[in-house]
Parts: structure tokens; C-alpha cells; sequence
């Protein structure tokens, strides 16, 4: 090498190369959202009275508090609500970097099935962290990218109807023999151009939800906890394959190689996955 040659630069330890950084898609590029925090109704109001005070959350901060009236039940009563936590900006890039905490509590009747004092009640917990909700530029393409390596949805793709809002929701985490956990993830998109939604609206699957989200997801976790068949994130025998990989090794031990034949793994465990099932429904 010559004098006048430069050196290459060093990767640091843990740093992935600039040109593996470089090729990353624009869809992964994921910010927090919003959380979710389930609790038994005796903690609600409390922790209504701790965003508003302790977090200094002012009124118009409460995003919306939704009601519902159960039969058999004494009127309506509040499901849920949300607060923003952040800076108070009219800006749009500082509402877009802000995230948001929903509160929820299980308000049907007691006899009735409730998913959420269920995952209270088996815990022994008066509150429990159930997801973290993920902003992607283009949810489309992110979850494209996600089913194509196994990841199990219990939801189409769903558009609120009150918001400029598309979300979907993925299994749960538990490994194969273990109980659910309750927590499982949820991938939105804002801001939606009116391309996005033609594209959405002219689709072959189901893309459209036609009621409020919320209790759209509410239901399909009644619906699994009623039915004992909780779907995981990842189909339990793709989990055991990936386990296999590097079991009983250290996390900092996993290399790129490591990781590129973990997503082969995945990605062929769908295409045969998918296989079957066209072989299945073949007359």
C-alpha cells in the first residue's frame, strides 16, 4: 500500500459495517409510539390522578377515554384511556418524536370472560406492561418484511377511523411449553398520503377494520383466551429451530453469519410453511 493510500477505518466492537447500516430500509427505521399498561380497577382513577399530576399531563393532553356498556352490567363504564408524554409543541416533527401511554382495566361484569383480568388475575398483579407500539414509515412494507421471517399477526392491518392511523398486531411472546405472557407487539403508521390508502382500499386480503381498533383487538384476545389457543409470535417449532442455533451460547458469542442464517431459517420455514398450505387447499 502506498504512503498516500488511506487506511480502511476499523470496525468498532459491536459496530455493524457502514455498508450493512448503509442498505438499511427506510421501514425499519421504528420509533416508539405508544405503550400499554393494563390494571385491576382499583389502581385506574389512581393512575389517572398520577398523569395528570405527577407527569403534569394537562387535560387536553388525555387523547380520548373510551366507555362501553356491558350487558348486564350498571351503566357505562371507562375502558381505557391515553395520555401524551412529552413536550407540548404545535410542530409537527415534535409531535411525530412524542409517544403516548394508554391505561386499561377490565371493565365487564365479573362473571363475564375479560383477557385482561385474566392476564392480572394469573400473575398475581395489579398491573402488567402488555405492548409497545412501534412508528414505521411504510407498514406495508414492514410487515411484508416481517411475515416473510415468521411472524405470527392476529390482525389484518387495520385502519382506525377516528385517527389518521394504520396498526397491527403481532402474537404473543411465550416459548413452546411456557404459558402466554400477555405482551406482544404493535407496528402503526400516521400520517397516511391518499395513495396509501387506494393501495389498501384495492386489496385482495382484509385491510380494513370498520370500528374502532381498540375494540377490535380487544375482541380477537377474547376470542384466543376463551378458545385456550393463544397465537405466538413466532410458530413454537420456527422458535425451536432458531433456539437451536445458539443455544446455551452467549448473547456478545452471536456474530452477522449467526444472524444471516437465522433469517435464512426463518424465511425458508415460511416459503414451506406457505407450501403446505397451497398443497393442502389444492383439490
Amino acid at each position: 500500500m502506498s504512503p498516500s493510500a488511506k487506511k480502511p477505518t476499523p470496525v468498532k466492537k459491536n459496530q455493524r459495517p457502514a455498508s450493512i447500516r448503509a442498505a438499511k430500509p427506510a421501514f425499519l427505521n421504528l420509533v416508539s409510539d405508544h405503550m400499554t399498561l393494563l390494571v385491576q380497577p382499583s389502581l385506574y382513577n389512581f393512575m389517572y390522578a398520577f398523569f395528570r399530576i405527577v407527569l403534569g399531563v394537562p387535560r387536553e393532553e388525555i387523547i380520548y377515554e373510551k366507555r362501553r356498556k356491558w350487558p348486564g352490567g350498571a351503566g357505562e363504564v371507562s375502558m381505557t384511556f391515553a395520555a401524551k408524554i412529552g413536550e407540548v409543541s404545535r410542530e409537527k416533527s415534535a409531535a411525530l418524536a412524542r409517544t403516548a401511554i394508554a391505561v386499561v382495566q377490565p371493565s365487564e361484569p365479573s362473571g363475564q370472560s375479560s383477557h385482561v383480568r385474566t392476564m392480572l388475575d394469573s400473575r398475581g398483579a395489579i398491573a402488567h406492561w402488555q405492548h409497545v407500539a412501534l412508528r414505521t414509515p411504510d407498514l406495508l412494507s414492514f410487515h411484508r418484511h416481517a411475515a416473510a421471517h415468521g411472524v405470527n399477526f392476529i390482525t389484518p392491518i387495520l385502519k382506525d377511523q377516528d385517527e389518521d392511523l394504520l396498526q397491527v398486531f403481532t402474537g404473543e411472546l411465550f416459548l413452546p411449553g411456557t404459558r402466554p405472557s400477555g405482551i406482544f407487539f404493535e407496528f402503526v403508521q400516521r400520517d397516511l398520503t391518499p395513495q396509501l390508502l387506494r393501495r389498501l382500499a384495492s386489496s385482495d386480503r382484509q385491510s380494513w377494520f370498520r370500528d374502532r381498533t381498540f375494540l377490535g383487538l380487544y375482541g380477537e384476545k377474547e376470542r384466543e383466551y376463551q378458545s385456550g389457543r393463544v397465537t405466538p409470535i413466532l410458530d413454537h417449532a420456527l422458535m425451536d429451530r432458531l433456539q437451536s442455533l445458539w443455544r446455551d451460547r452467549p448473547v456478545w458469542s452471536v456474530t452477522e453469519e449467526d444472524l444471516t442464517e437465522a433469517s435464512r431459517v426463518m424465511r425458508e420455514y415460511v416459503r414451506a410453511k406457505s407450501g403446505q398450505r397451497s398443497a393442502a387447499a389444492a383439490p
